[in-house]
């Protein structure tokens, strides 16, 4: 995922601003709802064909600006909220394998509790 010096260069920023007094885990996770909005915005009203030719031109920064965005916030959330990134989306796949086995569901979009 996220490289320690990169999670570290993210704390340092915003401790030099002072900024942590804002970052309460409710607003890390409003900020972080409020740009995944803005990653989806990239995407609205364009079709496939649109997208790859966004991504194969100049508009591709601001999508990467706004993934950049997303990861910034949910790094923060996870850093305050001490909780081991890597450890919780294993122990959510492994969930998953189970409410999802692949004989039931390969090639389906079907929801857990629709097959």
């Amino acid at each position: 995922m996220i490289k320690p010096q990169t999670v570290q260069k993210l704390l340092d920023f915003r401790r030099e601003r002072d900024w942590e007094q804002f970052h309460t885990p409710k607003d890390l996770a409003i900020s972080l709802s409020i740009e995944a909005s803005e990653l989806l915005e990239w995407f609205q009203w364009s079709d496939n064909e649109q997208i790859t030719q966004k991504l194969n031109s100049e508009k591709r920064e601001a999508l990467e600006d706004e993934v950049a965005d997303v990861v910034a916030y949910l790094t923060y959330l996870c850093h305050d909220l001490d909780i081991d990134i890597n450890k919780v989306v294993e122990a959510k796949i492994n969930k998953n394998a189970v409410k999802y086995p692949v004989d039931k569901v390969k090639g389906r979009s079907d929801k857990y509790n629709e097959y």
